[in-house]
């Protein structure tokens, strides 16, 4: 299954009481498919998946799919640290009608790269659902190395992995050692470019909320050979990338969609608010955002 070039890791809308902002969740789900998303990923990180309650995710799964409708596809984020549990989740996301599920490594457990595998076969060969491995060493203190990503990558339905390592080399490695059918997303926007450029498929982004059709033109040049515009266009919005990190994901972001009203600025604790300094900073990469 291919899931395109542009996956967006959306965020979760809230309201000012910290509940889920449902209608503010429709209007980004079609502002993010008219802006060149092919898939979205539901309860991932970006999501503030830490603060949701299982019971939220599978509302969120639901009625993302619905307001999708057919217009792209969805994936749902099952990961945990309890490899039980994942497969429970896992089980109960498959009722929800989307069209595959996002699995992150353990974080906290720090397993080893067997324990690391059994985990992933494990949840892979309980669902039917196609599975997108995500390794993101920077958050779970541990790193699927390319040598045990491809020995998941003979199980028939890990269709692809979220590679946010941040090491081109170890990315490299691993696109080199799996069938080219199996896709390789970067899970960092800033080294978007540079992960096509060694054999990526796309990108799971988080900037795509603001500059979708940015990247999906810079990723159409870069795939056509043009790639000094694709070199272009990266540099040129690479500021966005980065601020969008300035401070705890997805702080900045929200921010950047309040300015575009779409979504509020609310964020569930242990996260916090833009501070007015940090406003004031971002104010440099606001002005290349297209409302």
């Amino acid at each position: 299954m291919s899931f395109g070039r542009l996956v967006t890791a959306m965020c979760t809308p809230f309201t000012p009481d910290y509940q889920i902002d449902w209608n503010s969740l429709a209007k980004l789900i079609d502002h993010l498919i008219e802006t060149g998303t092919d898939t979205i990923v539901v309860a991932g990180t970006t999501a503030e998946s830490p603060t949701l309650s299982k019971e939220e995710k599978l509302e969120l799964f639901r009625f993302t799919v619905k307001q999708v409708g057919g217009r792209g596809k969805v994936i749902a984020g099952t990961g945990s640290n309890n490899t039980a549990e994942t497969v429970e989740f896992t089980k109960k996301a498959e009722t929800t009608g989307v069209d595959g599920v996002m699995v992150v490594a353990p974080y906290y457990n720090k397993p080893s790269q067997e324990g690391l595998y059994q985990h992933f076969r494990t949840v892979a060969e309980a669902t039917t659902l196609p599975v997108m491995v995500y390794n993101v060493p920077g958050r779970t203190g541990c790193n699927l190395l390319p040598a045990t990503a491809a020995r998941l990558a003979q199980i028939p339905n890990v269709v692809a992995f979220k590679e946010a390592s941040g090491n081109l080399s170890q990315i490299s490695e691993l696109i080199g050692l799996i069938d080219s059918e199996i896709a390789v997303y970067s899970g960092d926007d800033s080294l978007t470019l540079p992960i096509l450029a060694v054999g990526g498929a796309g990108v799971v982004s988080v900037a795509s909320h603001v500059i979708g059709n940015q990247l999906e033109e810079m990723m159409d040049a870069f795939f056509a050979g043009e790639v000094k515009e694709a070199a272009e266009l990266h540099r040129k919005y690479q500021p966005v990338m980065e601020g969008l990190f300035m401070t705890s994901s997805p702080v900045p972001l929200k921010y950047a969609l309040s300015h575009m009203e779409l979504t509020p600025t609310t964020v569930r604790l242990p996260l916090v608010e833009m501070s007015e300094e940090e406003k004031e900073k971002a104010q440099s990469w606001l002005i290349l955002i297209e409302k």
